[in-house]
Formats: C-alpha cells, sequence, structure tokens
C-alpha cells in the first residue's frame, strides 16, 4: 500500500520535480553506501529500498515522455 500512494506522488509531480527527486535519492544511495562501507549503517535494507525508489521515479519519468511524444 505505501509504494502504491509513492508512484501516485510521483505521477502527480512535473518533469522538474522528479528530476530533482531522482537526484535526491541518488544522494541519499551514495550516502548509504558509504556508511555502508564504514559499518556505520544500522539498517541496510535501506539501500535496496532506496534502490527501488530511483527504479521508480525512473520508470514514472520514462511514462511520462513516451506519453508526450
Amino acid at each position: 500500500m505505501k509504494t502504491k500512494k509513492y508512484v501516485e506522488d510521483l505521477k502527480a509531480k512535473s518533469a522538474s520535480e522528479l528530476a530533482q527527486e531522482l537526484v535526491a535519492a541518488k544522494k541519499e544511495l551514495f550516502n548509504l553506501r558509504f556508511q555502508n562501507a564504514t559499518n556505520q549503517l544500522d539498517n541496510t535494507a535501506r539501500i535496496r529500498e532506496v534502490r527501488k525508489n530511483i527504479a521508480r521515479i525512473q520508470t514514472v519519468i520514462t511514462e511520462k515522455s513516451k506519453a508526450e511524444a
């Protein structure tokens, strides 16, 4: 249920907002990987969650670009 709401929120955003969201998610993933490498990360499942969120964002971006064409 939580992912459906997240995807609906993504679909409601504009292309520029989605691009900003993608950059933020990639920065978060970088920070999580860095913390994991230095053994500071407690919740390693968060890495997988952020990776899936990045994929969701990219999917919505692709859908919007195809809808415009």
